[in-house]
This record gives structure tokens, C-alpha cells and sequence, in this order.
């Protein structure tokens, strides 16, 4: 910026010269028109000398506001000048003053910027059980909800046939067909009575007494997973699914007695009464 101002006032007095110049030219002109110019009166000769005095007078207060511009454009050239030679052999305090105000500006623009950005909300101050003189109170949790009191035998399963007469004898239960191996649930809290190949036709079982006079057999079984005396809870896994005995494939017969074996009640609307659908009946 020093050096655009700099040729900027180093082109004035050339401007100035050439104004002084071509004002001198143009009063040299007029006056030697006026000089060329005969009078015919006293009259016309007064008015000429008064003329001449005036451009006279025009030229010389030309030539003092030439030199006092030129005056002026040289003395803020020296300032200039001055100013711009200020460099490494500036004296110590000029040199201390330079950096207190870049410091000074730095801090500033600093300030500014953390100013624009917004800083955290600091979290509020809790109070503590000791600050108030109470004791901890523990935090209220959900409580789980209960594991249910009957389940599904073999959830999933299609059921393939239902409790009734079948060619001529009783079905005293409900088929339901999975894969092989498929586990099998007891339906109720109990203990179990029977366990293993004990009812012939009916191949490996499991029998479980509820202790509210109802007793539930599961039969066709592959393997049972309990034995006798067991006590057992709802959901417990106490065989897999299997074609033993009298079967044609794969499935759960299962069975529910009232006040002991073969007694048999129709099975899914004693389930549907403690809340568990077996569909297809």
C-alpha cells in the first residue's frame, strides 16, 4: 500500500507542472492578443491596462499555489518515505510498539472468535442424598413380568388331528407334527410320574401330575429329558418329538386325565382355559 501511495505522489508534481505550464501558455496568448489590439480610444486603452493587470495578477497567484502544492506533495513524500524505511534498524521502541499492537490485535480477534462459538452448558450441580441428610433411595426398576403358568406342548406345531372318535375308537388327544427331534414342553408346574417306553402303544412318554387332580401325557416321543420324581416347571423341555410306537410319523400325542390315567378330557379346551390356543380343533 506504501508503494501504490508512493507513485501516486511522486505523478503530482508532474500533473502540477504541466498545469502551470499550459495555464502560463494560454495568460501568454491573451496577452499577446492584447498587445496586437489597437485602441481607438482613451477609454479602450484604460480597459486594456486593466485586463493586462488582471492576467498578470491571475498568473503570479498561479505560480504561488504551483509552489505551495509542490511544497506540500514534497513534505508528505518525505513522511512517506520515512515511514516506509521503518524496518529491521527501527529503534527499540518503535519495534515494541509494532508488536504490542499485532499482540494486541491477536488477542482481539481471538476473543472475537470464542465469542462466535458457543460454548458447553455446564451441567447443573446435583445434590446428593448426604448434601440433603436423606438416605439413598434405591431406583425403581421394571419388574419382570412372570413367567406364565401354562405354555404351549410343542410351539409351532401343526396340529394334524383332534380328540374324538376315529374309526371306531377314541383319539383321547390332539396330534400336533413338527420335525424330528423337536423339543417338548411340559405345560404346567408339576412332578413327573411316568418317564420312558411304558404304555406300549404309545411308545417313550412322559407323564406329569400337576397337583390339582389333572395329569398331562406326552407320547411318541424320540427320548425323554426327565426322570421320575422330577419336578418340573412351565416351558421345561422334557423330551423330543419322535414316531415311537404306534405311529405313522413324527408328532406329539398329547393327552390331559382328570383324577387319574385314562380319564382323558378333551385337551384343547382345557388348555384355551388356562390361556393357551391350540388352533385346529
Amino acid at each position: 500500500m506504501l508503494d501504490k501511495l508512493n507513485t501516486t505522489l511522486r505523478s503530482v508534481p508532474d500533473r502540477l507542472d504541466r498545469v502551470r505550464r499550459h495555464v502560463s501558455s494560454a495568460l501568454r496568448r491573451h496577452t499577446f492578443r492584447l498587445d496586437r489590439f489597437q485602441p481607438s480610444s482613451l477609454h479602450d486603452r484604460d480597459r486594456i491596462d486593466v485586463i493586462r493587470h488582471r492576467i498578470r495578477a491571475g498568473l503570479n497567484g498561479q505560480r504561488q499555489l504551483v509552489v505551495a502544492l509542490v511544497a506540500v506533495v514534497g513534505l508528505s513524500m518525505a513522511v512517506v518515505t520515512a515511514n516506509a524505511t521503518v524496518g529491521p534498524d527501527a529503534s527499540p521502541a518503535s519495534a515494541e510498539a509494532v508488536a504490542a499492537t499485532d499482540q494486541e490485535r491477536r488477542a482481539a480477534a481471538e476473543r472475537a472468535d470464542r465469542g462466535e462459538r458457543a460454548e458447553p452448558a455446564e451441567p447443573a450441580e446435583q445434590v446428593t442424598d448426604s448434601q440433603t441428610g436423606r438416605g439413598a433411595e434405591p431406583e425403581a426398576s421394571p419388574s419382570p413380568e412372570p413367567p406364565p403358568d401354562w405354555v404351549h406342548p410343542m410351539p409351532g406345531a401343526r396340529t394334524t388331528s383332534c380328540f374324538g372318535q376315529r374309526w371306531g375308537t377314541l383319539h383321547a388327544g390332539v396330534d400336533l407334527a413338527a420335525p424330528h427331534g423337536t423339543p417338548i414342553h411340559a405345560v404346567g408346574a408339576g412332578t413327573v410320574t411316568h418317564s420312558g417306553w411304558v404304555f406300549g402303544g404309545y411308545g417313550i412318554s412322559v407323564v406329569i401330575d400337576h397337583g390339582d387332580g389333572h395329569l398331562t401325557h406326552y407320547a411318541h416321543a424320540s427320548e425323554t429329558k426327565v426322570s421320575v420324581g422330577d419336578r418340573v416347571e412351565p416351558g421345561d423341555v422334557i423330551a423330543l418329538e419322535g414316531s415311537t410306537g404306534d405311529s405313522t410319523g413324527p408328532h406329539l400325542h398329547f393327552e390331559v386325565h382328570k383324577g387319574g390315567l385314562w380319564n382323558a378330557v378333551e385337551p384343547t379346551r382345557w388348555m384355551a382355559n388356562r390361556g393357551v390356543e391350540i388352533p385346529g380343533c
